[in-house]
């Protein structure tokens, strides 16, 4: 139905190869690299020699849509190399330089950032010599609803000042991380969708705070989500990404192709748990038979596949449609594949737990981490509930163009 170009089952090809000569070995030595360090936030070596292996063999940048920038591929060409990808979700992504949130990060400064902007942020990001974040979430507010954004970005002569709180700010305790963009008021005053801007800020600056990271479900991630305190922090004018009052439309330009990205990584995760349910059921007996010949796991097993393939299909007709009609017009669809495939992965995941008993919640299996941060999918790029609100406005919509326009 959705037919690749010979470009990108050329790259399916030669990723595939990546993963499995280098990624997949490279797990163990990446633990234990981690283990050794003693810090949760170590930048191991194994992982810049995946980087320079990926660059050699030309699979670096390779979810840019700007062939100024990276090999230009369709979101639909790009779709199945992010499902690769998330296979080995803590690895694989950074190797390539395809990580979020670097990746959204360094859309927008593309479309978005001054000269000035891509010399000293762009380049250093997509030559994998830095790192970004992107404050956006707040601790004292209900994130989900952008408006209430409440950090504070007031123009002084020549500058601005930032005070604010910010939270869930990932990759803020990654090693390389040197820039943050933030999203903040520079209009309390203005209309709502008006009111707030993005800005370039480098995490050195005084006055930025970095002051704990967070963990998911128990789980120290080595990017880090951190909590960051604004006072009083002063920026250059030029510090501002296209005008005061456009940080919604930035954002929405961000997060359109990042949501498909993240989707994408999770079926790839559906897909290495169903692979370790198979192999588990298999090679393990009980009350005299294989697992895998028990009536309930072989339901199990076709359930996954049959909601794997159904989350599949709905993501690359959102890329398909983001391709040729626009993000705009994809709103449902994007909406859509970013509730149904981190449920699917879920459930496919949380069988494969099921299955591998008390080794699936531990840290021998990869599963028990890839539920924790399945999980916190939906939530990020907005909770299930903003989708489904925007499923429904448009469906209702569709039947009566006037609905909620009513005085």
């Amino acid at each position: 139905m959705f037919e690749f170009s010979e470009r990108a089952r050329r790259y399916q090809e030669d990723l595939l190869t990546f993963m499995d000569e280098h990624v997949y070995p490279a797990e163990s030595i990446y633990h234990a690299q981690m283990t050794e360090s003693g810090d949760p936030h170590f930048h191991p070596p194994i992982l810049e020699e995946l980087k320079t292996e990926a660059r050699k063999r030309g699979l670096w940048n390779l979810f840019h849509p700007h062939p100024e920038w990276g090999p230009g591929l369709t979101n639909l060409e790009y779709a199945p190399l992010a499902e690769i990808m998330g296979r080995s979700a803590h690895l694989a992504p950074e190797a390539t330089n395809c990580n979020a949130p670097d990746t959204g990060n360094m859309e927008v400064l593309t479309l978005f950032g001054t000269p000035e902007h891509k010399e000293t942020w762009l380049r250093p990001l997509l030559d994998g010599e830095i790192a970004s974040a992107f404050a956006m979430t707040e601790p004292a507010v209900a994130s989900s609803d952008a408006t209430n954004i409440e950090l504070r970005m007031r123009p002084d002569g020549d500058e601005y000042v930032l005070n604010g709180r910010k939270w869930w700010t990932s990759n803020a305790l990654h090693k390389n991380c040197k820039v943050l963009i933030v999203m903040g008021k520079t209009d309390p005053d203005g209309p709502v969708h008006r009111q707030q801007s993005m800005m370039v800020v480098p995490i050195d600056t005084p006055g930025v705070t970095v002051l704990r990271n967070l963990p998911v479900f128990g789980y120290q991630d080595r990017e880090g989500h951190a909590e960051v305190v604004f006072e009083n922090v002063r920026v250059p004018r030029t510090a501002l990404l296209a005008g005061e009052g456009d940080g919604f439309m930035i954002s929405q330009a961000r997060l359109g192709p990042g949501r498909i990205h993240h989707c994408m990584r999770a079926i790839g995760m559906a897909e290495r748990a169903l692979d370790l349910m198979i192999d588990r059921a298999q090679s393990r007996t009980t009350f005299g038979a294989p697992v895998a010949d028990r009536a309930n796991i072989q339901d199990w097993i076709a359930e996954s596949r049959i909601e794997i393939e159904m989350a599949r299909l709905l993501t690359l007709k959102a890329a398909y449609l983001m391709d040729t009609v626009g993000n705009r017009n994809a709103r449902v669809e994007i909406a859509a594949i970013k509730v149904a495939a981190p449920e699917v992965a879920l459930k496919v995941v949380d069988r494969a737990i099921q299955v591998h008993g008390g080794g699936g919640v531990s840290e021998d299996f990869p599963l028990a981490s890839m539920y924790a941060h399945l999980r916190t999918l939906r939530l990020a790029d907005g909770p299930d509930e903003v989708h489904k609100r925007t499923i429904a406005q448009m469906e209702l919509r569709r039947r009566d163009p006037s609905w909620g326009k009513r005085k």
